[in-house]
């Protein structure tokens, strides 16, 4: 399947990330924000690794999302563990640092469950042995970082990488480099922000969307029986809020509308894309309508707060209880500590919130607050 490269920023970008200066943040690590669905993971695989790799650099790659059960401590760790496993040189010298003289490498000998956290070999020093034996600075990229801070293991894994990063950026080693992405950026700020974070300090960018080279790149190689103008692509484009997925389902759709005549296609496309921005905005609100009064109370007031949202404080909880009288005036719910407790975790089971190992709360979805917003569900909210 042909992709669309970015490959002059993926060569900017990883040149900045691999280039050290006294004065710069950048060994503390990198963290990019993007929306989901924007194309960030697609250019992580195809643009930015290539380009670090082509720069001299070892990659590794964990995504956090890509098996939610998993906890995300144990999904970077194994990541570490994958690629040692294909250096031989580097299994024999971690084996006799753990008192074995004779390796018998492709047997059981030496395990790499041995390499992790509060194992025999530790992460730094599993780190360090691959850089060494490969001779290249690691570039450690880890898609949807924010899912670390859910689990006391992806929190132990962060300080772990810490420790590995002070002692790879040594002069006695080639370096260590961190890139986390995430879909949120209060959810990824959060692993940068306070001094007891792992990566206090460490640079925030947002990640830049796909521009009009995609779109361009897109109308190309579209096989629709006539030609769609870019610009107008492009304005659909930004309504689908910079989603590829949503342009291509909409092509997908007129490919098997038979006998559409040539002059219609280009407002047929409009029109296909708008019903696909409906239609994924109605699976998102389609849960948030079969919340329970108390349930939807605490949505909506998060939504409002922000990064501001404290879930049990005292003016927060006047707030829930002015809006459960506004959306629900016979409810015999009571607002209590026990029962905005339980709606949390019932917020996070149907995936609408998402929840830090030290007691955080976000919305899961960026997006959700303008939609309830759309619809006037935030209006019996009263402000902070």
């Amino acid at each position: 399947m042909e992709v669309f490269k970015r490959e002059a920023l993926a060569t900017e970008l990883a040149t900045k990330i691999l280039t050290v200066s006294p004065t710069s943040a950048s060994s503390s690590g990198l963290f990019l924000a993007a929306p989901r669905r924007t194309g960030k993971s697609t250019f992580l695989r195809e643009d930015l690794r290539p380009a670090l790799e082509n720069l001299g650099a070892l990659v590794v790659y964990a995504d956090l999302w890509e098996d939610r059960r998993a906890d995300p401590g144990e999904v970077i760790v194994g990541a570490v563990r994958a690629e040692l496993a294909s250096h031989e040189g580097v299994i024999k010298r971690l084996a006799r640092s753990a008192g074995m003289e004779k390796v018998a490498v492709g047997g059981m000998s030496f395990s790499l469950d041995r390499v992790g956290l509060g194992e025999g070999i530790s992460l730094s020093a599993a780190l360090a042995a691959l850089s060494d034996d490969a001779g290249k600075p690691i570039v450690l990229v880890i898609d949807e970082a924010q899912q670390a801070i859910v689990s006391e293991k992806g929190n132990d894994a962060l300080f772990a990488l810490k420790a590995a990063r002070d002692e790879l950026n040594s002069s006695r080693h080639k370096g260590l480099r961190i890139v986390a992405t995430g879909s949120n950026r209060d959810k990824l700020a959060m692993l940068r922000n306070s001094r007891d974070q792992a990566f206090y300090g460490a640079p925030l960018v947002n990640f830049p969307a796909l521009d009009m080279a995609y779109v361009q790149w897109f109308c190309d190689r579209l096989d629709l029986g006539a030609k769609l103008d870019p610009a107008e692509v492009f304005e659909l484009f930004k309504r689908a809020a910079f989603r590829p997925e949503l342009l291509g389902a909409a092509a997908d759709a007129l490919r098997f509308e038979f006998g559409l005549p040539a002059g219609d296609i280009p407002a047929r496309f409009a029109a296909a894309v708008e019903e696909q921005i409906a239609v994924s905005n109605t699976e998102q609100m389609r849960v948030v309508h079969s919340l329970t009064p108390l349930q939807s109370t605490v949505l909506r007031v998060m939504a409002v707060r922000g990064s501001n949202y404290a879930p049990f404080e005292a003016a927060t909880m006047e707030a829930y209880d002015a809006v459960l009288k506004a959306i629900d005036p016979g409810a015999d719910a009571r607002v209590d500590v026990s029962n905005v407790q339980q709606a949390l975790s019932a917020l996070q089971d149907k995936a609408l919130v998402w929840r830090a190992a030290r007691g955080v709360y976000a919305l899961e979805e960026t997006g959700l607050a303008s939609l309830m917003q759309q619809e006037g569900m935030l209006k019996p909210v009263p402000a902070a």
